[in-house]
């Protein structure tokens, strides 16, 4: 039978608000406390549903008045007078704002003010944790509570039991003989692992949680254990504390152990202190400082080292980003880099450490609508290993000629579409550059264009542009031959007109599409006026001629050199979507040049100039799940041999999958001591063996006429569950650096999800 408005509406609010809310609710918070601390800094502290989060809670008031309405059955109650009791019997069941309550009997004492729930207790949270118990007991007003041989089984599934549970007054909870997995496991099967301890104290008012004899096992066989440990509760952001070390050997650290302290200076400052102990190399200082304010944040990241091999030398590293939103409009941006050595990145396995050149750079953007502006700085330092080692004079003579570009100024203005849908852009570019050596260069560039984009009743695109550029010099000691110099101001004037040309075709059937796309890109200008002799080329040293520019208007990535002569560029795209070849396009394209002499050709092939460009293309398809094939080409225009090639292919399924990637890139004879030939092959087979089990292995090969072998080779394994990850990692690099020769890599790292990693 079904009641209303007595004297259980007043039980219900009890146990609803009671312990169930002191235990759902409570895995809620640490859910969305789980999301927020995805964005935590560099201190993560494993915040997840994990034994604590039954023992944290949310203060009740005694007095709670919600009138959130409470639904009640169960088949029988039985009011004893001469007890003072109210007893539900059989299928009790109680709902309360989403969440439930399921008991087989339930008996209010109201002389001791007691609520009892006996019998396949079970509570369903509104966030879909689960609790179990054989007996559960509020008395004094809810601040005191208690249960039997509980389980929950929380909302991501992991799992905790304990033989009792006990909330007191004084906002303390007790947890006895208590154990938490997030494995799956058959009954009568240990899980795959566990943690166990004796107590489990959650203290409210310091937020902490403090475990006895906390015993860490797999499989049921113990494997670590401490008397005593202690974690801030989830409803901690951030704390001070130890962190999870890591150790490890290198050849030039030789065996290595870091620790990690977390300091949570306040709010918005952060230190992570992680000082490196070796037993080559002495302590390797290395931290890091993050600072948060309203409109800003910085991180700095930096090493020191006291090296006294061979001769005592100061070794280390600094690195500073940031960002500072000014106003609405403007915002300072930053990213300084800075090493003591060329080589110091590698040898301490450092961020960036193979990058060719270190740069820092400092901004300041202005966003208003359409229209753009920057004020930039850049210093370089060339950090090239390989280079070093087979070109020294090469490598220093870069680094005495490496600039300092301060200030770079770019302003982009775009005025609002015409009746007819063309608009004006207006550029506005000015580069100071220094040298070490001396030279200098200073331009103030202006480009004032018009386009016009348009579409006709037959489906044909066009786009008319028109510009002029203007450029303004002043350099200082100019080497543009071995003997001469030039010193002094220049000027020069670049029109340009351009229109293109695009007619899709598409043909649809039940099964596919396909679109063919002929394009032609038509540009007028002038011949010659780059005057090399007077203006160095600061910005556009690395030309190259690819799928990617052969249909833009001005091929050139800079300022310093106009892309000369009248040209046509021709071409035409390919796309098939569908059931029977998938997703499959093919681009192939061609230019024409007037002037076989224009600038952009010089700078492309000194020796091999002609009207007609080298063929360029790409190919990608992706016709089912097993193949994956993408390709990219620069063909000779006379006999097709290939001056560049990169294909990358992926073939078989997930049990077997083979993964090759190849590249070949021709030396460039024009600079010869700067691009020589490249040609490299990646292979890797992957292979799923099982449901939780992976394997890899890879090798990079140089297949150069002076080929060094591998240059790279290695492999992994993978164990990974719903509870467990555990990841081991080999590689060995062969450097043309000798110090770096023969370095061997290896890393084994363990993931107890929810609770943390360790490894090396």
């Amino acid at each position: 039978m079904r009641h209303s408005r007595n004297i259980f509406l007043l039980m219900m609010v009890c146990v609803s608000f009671g312990l169930f809310m002191t235990t759902a609710h409570a895995v809620t918070e640490a859910g969305e406390l789980q999301k927020k601390e995805e964005k935590q800094p560099h201190a993560t502290m494993f915040i997840t549903n994990n034994i604590a989060d039954i023992a944290p809670s949310t203060k009740i008031s005694e007095n709670d008045d919600t009138d959130d309405p409470i639904n009640f059955s169960a088949e029988e109650m039985i009011n004893d007078d001469n007890l003072n009791t109210i007893t539900a019997l059989g299928d009790v069941e109680i709902e309360y704002n989403g969440m439930f309550l399921y008991t087989d009997k339930l008996v209010y004492e109201q002389n001791k003010d007691t609520i009892t729930a006996i019998g396949n207790v079970r509570m369903h949270a509104s966030d879909g944790s689960i609790i179990y118990g054989d007996r559960v007991s509020l008395s004094d007003k809810m601040s005191v509570g208690e249960m039997h041989h509980i389980k929950v089984l929380l909302k991501d599934k992991s799992q905790v039991w304990a033989e009792t549970f006990r909330k007191k007054n004084n906002r303390t909870k007790n947890l006895t003989y208590a154990t938490y997995t997030a494995c799956d496991f058959c009954e009568g099967q240990h899980p795959l692992w566990d943690v166990k301890a004796r107590k489990v104290q959650h203290h409210e008012d310091s937020q902490n949680v403090y475990y006895n004899d906390a015993l860490l096992r797999f499989k049921g066989i113990p494997v670590f254990y401490t008397p005593f440990l202690t974690h801030p509760d989830p409803t901690v952001k951030r704390r001070s504390g130890l962190m999870p070390p890591s150790m490890g050997s290198s050849n030039y650290l030789g065996a290595f152990f870091q620790p990690r302290y977390f300091w949570a200076v306040n709010d918005q400052t952060n230190v992570l202190f992680t000082p490196i102990f070796s037993s080559d190399k002495n302590i390797v200082w290395n931290g890091t400082y993050q600072q948060y304010f309203y409109q800003a944040d910085t991180n700095i990241t930096g090493s020191y080292l006291k090296d006294n091999q061979n001769s005592p030398r100061d070794r280390g590293h600094l690195f500073a980003t940031g960002r500072y939103d000014i106003n609405d409009y403007w915002r300072m941006k930053y990213n300084l880099k800075y090493v003591s050595d060329y080589i110091y990145l590698k040898e301490m396995s450092f961020p960036y450490q193979d990058d060719a050149w270190l740069t820092s750079d400092i901004a300041f953007e202005r966003f208003s609508g359409r229209d753009y502006a920057s004020v930039e700085a850049y210093y370089y330092k060339i950090l090239s290993y390989n280079l070093h080692s087979r070109n020294t004079y090469l490598f220093n003579e870069l680094d005495r000629r490496k600039p300092i570009v301060a200030p770079l100024i770019n302003i982009e203005t775009y005025s609002d579409p015409s009746a007819i849908g063309s608009h004006f852009k207006n550029n506005i570019n000015t580069a100071s550059v220094y040298h070490q050596n001396g030279a200098e260069t200073q331009r103030l560039t202006s480009i004032n264009a018009w386009e016009l984009p348009m579409t006709t009743k037959f489906g044909e695109k066009y786009r008319f542009v028109t510009s002029l550029k203007s450029d303004a010099y002043y350099v200082n000691k100019y080497n543009y031959s071995q003997k001469n110099t030039y010193t002094g101001t220049t000027a020069r004037f670049f029109p340009q007109a351009g229109v293109e040309w695009k007619l899709p075709f598409v043909r649809a059937t039940s099964h596919s599409r396909q679109i063919i796309e002929p394009v032609i890109v038509g540009v007028v200008a002038p011949d010659g006026g780059n005057k090399i002799h007077k203006i160095p080329n600061e910005d556009s040293e690395d030309v190259y001629f690819d799928d990617t520019n052969v249909l833009d208007l001005d091929r050139y990535a800079g300022y310093d050199r106009n892309d000369t002569g009248s040209r046509v560029s021709y071409g035409m795209r390919w796309n098939s979507y569908g059931d029977i070849m998938g997703r499959t396009s093919a681009f192939i394209a061609q230019s024409l040049e007037r002037n076989k002499d224009s600038s952009f050709n010089e700078n492309l092939d000194s020796q091999n100039k002609s009207h007609f460009s080298d063929l360029v293309g790409r190919i990608n398809a992706q016709p089912n799940q097993y193949l994956d094939l993408n390709y990219r080409f620069r063909l000779n225009r006379k006999n097709l041999d290939a001056k560049y090639s990169e294909l990358s292919a992926g073939v078989g399924p997930s049990f077997l999958k083979a993964n090759l990637s190849y590249i070949f890139l021709q030396g460039n004879t024009h600079y010869n001591s700067l691009y020589s030939e490249r040609k490299e092959l990646y292979m890797s087979l992957e292979s799923e063996l099982s449901q939780y089990w992976s394997i890899s292995i890879y090798n990079l090969e140089d297949l150069t006429e002076k080929s060094r072998g591998s240059l790279e080779h290695g492999g992994q394994v993978i164990y990974d569950d719903e509870c467990f990850r555990w990841v081991l990692d080999v590689k060995k690099y062969n450097s043309s650096n000798p110090n770096l020769d023969n370095d061997y890599e290896f890393g084994m790292t363990f993931y107890l999800k929810t609770i943390g990693s360790f490894g090396s």
